[in-house]
């Protein structure tokens, strides 16, 4: 039998696909904070300022900082708190995916060596 023997990849390879994935949340966060003030500057008459603020913190899990002012307002916040603790979850998915891929790379290496 003719085995080839693995080895890890390069760091660069590692450290490429971390970068990529950064950037990848790093794209899925300000999406996600876009979406936010948007929505606080329509449903909730606020400035932009005010609107990054309250997505920020219920984006970062802090809760809302302004009371809704109508139903409208309140619906959004409803979807928006459910949508930022999926996107958060996300973006340190994606974060630490590469990490995590290595290090079960490396251990597999070790077992069969």
């Amino acid at each position: 039998m003719n085995q080839k023997i693995k080895t890890l990849p390069h760091r660069k390879h590692f450290v490429s696909k971390l970068v990529r994935n950064a950037i990848a949340a790093a794209i899925v966060l300000t999406f996600s904070l876009l979406i936010g003030v948007l929505g606080y500057m329509y449903f909730f008459n606020l400035g932009w300022v005010d609107g990054l603020y309250n997505a920020s913190m219920i984006l970062a899990g802090m809760g809302p900082v302004d009371t809704a002012i109508n139903n409208g307002g309140k619906i959004f916040a409803s979807f928006y708190a459910i949508y930022s603790g999926v996107a958060f979850l996300t973006s340190v998915a994606l974060l630490f995916a590469p990490i995590a891929h290595r290090f079960l790379h490396k251990l597999h290496l070790d077992i069969n060596e």
